[in-house]
């Protein structure tokens, strides 16, 4: 079937893409075709990034007030699409649609967020070194962002980038996933409130990408995906001196201490682990069970999961869709038996699924037992609906276990003593630390990792300092000649 190529938006106008090639998009559930994108080459790439130079240093010096009101209109405008842009999310990601919906109302949130934090933070005022002297910062933007968002939250991770971005006065060229850009192309719609070359946005693959993290007229690189790719960037970034925004991959701890209440916990923990079918750079990979009640928690949750219903994102019943791809559900089936061959015992699933008029990329839920802390279920990122529980003797060696990673995205915990609370915090890394509430986001609170999990933050002041860098002015209001200038003798 013949389908029509998508546009690409660039200096304000949806533009034909100059490269000819087309990637097709389908829904991962179903293997429909959804549509086709251009795969747009460097030609297509520095047309962006040249309408984007036009228009940043006008953007710029828009003052906060307007810039504040066309955020929030963003905003607005996205919460008028949310039936079509959610319906589009769920198709094209297999995500269940009522996580699609959630989606939206996190993206226009962030827009709504950075258009009031963006007029309130400017710089500071600081105490002069002598008299008749002013000192004080303001924050001017880097000048173009390349902002490059994955296929798990493709418009969630995207606004994380492109509100605190504009709010700081930068303006952009977005490249969506190559896995599902229709949604990121149908968003960008509400971008035509914006001047001409504001937020550019065009599609393709690996090599698309790699274009536009290399032109010369790129200031800063806005990244969220895997490690691999992110040192890659970092590498890229260094030789050319550009500053980088990176939120990598994840291999997050969960610890169920012993005065848990179980029946949250369990299905917390499982929420946690299989929302968007394990897809989740801060979902938590590894299950850290403290020995009174592993077992315990072990036979609520195998019975718990057992309810969850794997199906068609399209319907409401649906708890868990789809993973991306084929590739992607061979590589958490591998990783199964990998961690199988190293000792773990399958409790539940494992394998891929074949389910009745769908033809999509299904995955069991799964369980793995006798998890040994080290094992590859411990140290690889296993993108996919996979439980992986390993049982700690104590709460101490659960707090030591949780920390020993090369990584640090996030860590849940759940227990209601404050002491193991503030003990586990103070000791175990990681950027976002959830307390009997996992994985639940606030704008104003930063997100991103430590050690191998990247750098730099999204959200919060930070995620908008992110996108800025200060300058220093000291104002002296007498013009005089200073004692300790030339000639020294006279000193």
């Amino acid at each position: 079937m013949l389908m029509k190529r998508s546009r690409v938006l660039i200096d304000g106008a949806w533009t034909d893409a100059r490269s000819r090639r087309t990637i097709l998009i389908r829904n991962p559930a179903t293997l429909a075709p959804l549509g086709s994108v251009p795969d747009c080459g460097s030609e297509d790439v520095n047309d962006a990034v040249e309408a984007a130079s036009r228009a940043q240093r006008d953007w710029w010096k828009t003052p906060g007030v307007e810039k504040g009101k066309l955020l929030r209109e963003v905003g607005a405008r996205v919460r008028r699409k949310e039936h079509e842009l959610s319906r589009l999310i769920a198709l094209e990601t297999g995500k269940p649609l009522c996580e699609a919906v959630d989606c939206i109302d996190w993206v226009a949130a962030c827009f709504e967020y950075y258009a009031e934090v963006g007029r309130s933070s400017w710089g500071l005022s600081l105490p002069p070194v002598a008299r008749h002297q002013v000192n004080f910062t303001i924050k001017e933007p880097y000048g173009v962002v390349a902002a490059i968002a994955p296929f798990n939250f493709p418009l969630l991770l995207m606004c994380w980038k492109v509100a605190p971005a504009l709010a700081a006065g930068n303006t952009l060229v977005c490249k969506p996933p190559h896995q599902n850009p229709l949604s990121s192309l149908l968003m960008a719609k509400c971008y035509d409130i914006l001047p001409p070359g504001t937020v550019n946005v065009v599609t393709g693959g690996p090599a698309t990408g790699k274009a536009l993290v290399g032109h010369p007229k790129v200031d800063l690189i806005a990244f969220t995906g895997s490690t691999e790719t992110g040192r890659a960037i970092a590498s890229q970034a260094g030789r050319d001196l550009k500053k980088v925004n990176l939120e990598l991959g994840g291999i997050d701890p969960f610890i169920v201490f012993p005065d848990a209440d179980l029946e949250v916990a369990v299905r917390g923990v499982a929420w946690a682990r299989l929302l968007n079918a394990g897809q989740v750079c801060t979902s938590s990979k590894r299950v850290i069970l403290v020995e009174p009640i592993a077992e315990e928690f072990t036979r609520r949750l195998l019975a718990f999961v057992k309810t969850l219903r794997v199906g068609d994102p399209m319907q409401h019943d649906t708890d868990i869709g789809s993973l991306i791809t084929a590739e992607a559900a061979l590589k958490v089936e591998r990783q199964v038996a990998k961690a199988v061959s190293q000792g773990a015992r399958l409790l539940l699933g494992g394998k891929r699924m074949k389910l009745k008029g769908l033809k999509g990329h299904f995955f069991e839920p799964t369980i793995l037992t006798d998890v040994r802390h080290g094992s590859c279920a411990t140290k690889e990122e296993i993108f996919g609906p996979v439980l992986a529980l390993t049982v700690a003797k104590d709460s101490d060696e659960a707090i030591r276990m949780a920390d020993d990673s090369a990584y640090g995205l996030g860590a849940c915990i759940y227990t209601k003593d404050l002491e193991t609370s503030m003990r586990a915090m103070e000791n175990i890394k990681a950027g976002t630390f959830w307390i009997n509430d996992p994985l639940t986001d606030n704008d104003a609170g930063p997100f991103g990792g430590m050690r191998h999990s990247g750098i730099g933050r999204e959200l919060g002041i930070e995620g908008l300092d992110a996108f800025r860098e200060p300058k220093h002015v000291h104002l002296d209001y007498v013009m005089e000649a200073k004692a300790y200038w030339y000639p020294y003798k006279n000193r």
